[in-house]
């Protein structure tokens, strides 16, 4: 049959939305959330507050992939971005559709919001990912690099700081 549906995830989705999250991990060779992320990250998702927005895609009705995604914003542009956060299809589901679906839905939803960009990160040796992200038309940004500040060294820098 191979139909693909989309939908925004609701907080009845939770338990399969943690699934796809654990399958990207495994994917990308990270650990799992723990008990805590899995808890915050629901909060996060369906609480009074939201701070990402989640679509899932359905093969046949079953949870097979999702998209979480958020705003940013370009001073430069002075406009919000959407930054896509995550984009995972289950391996048993892939070249069905459901990725391109999720892909033009967010960057669909961009639009509607006024965004003058998308974007996103894709590891360098997820081959699979950047062809699919090629063939929508993506370009690769090799002027800039990643950088993250987490953990001991967040608290350190955060230390002392404060506005008044």
């Amino acid at each position: 049959m191979n139909r693909v549906a989309l939908r925004r995830a609701t907080a009845a989705d939770g338990p399969a939305l943690l699934d796809l999250v654990d399958g990207l991990a495994d994917y990308e060779r990270l650990a799992r959330p723990d008990a805590g992320a899995r808890e915050r990250l629901l909060a996060d998702a369906f609480g009074v507050r939201p701070r990402f927005d989640c679509l899932l895609a359905l093969v046949d009705g079953a949870p097979a992939g999702y998209a979480v995604f958020f705003e940013t914003y370009s001073t430069f542009l002075a406009r919000p971005t959407l930054f896509l956060e995550d984009l995972f299809v289950l391996s048993s589901a892939r070249r069905r559709g459901a990725g391109g679906a999720l892909f033009r839905a967010v960057a669909a939803e961009a639009r509607c919001r006024g965004c003058g960009r998308m974007e996103w990160q894709v590891l360098k040796w997820n081959t699979p990912a950047t062809d699919f992200y090629h063939r929508m038309g993506a370009e690769a940004l090799d002027d800039w690099q990643s950088c993250r500040l987490d953990g001991a060294a967040l608290a350190a820098v955060a230390g002392g700081a404060g506005v008044t």
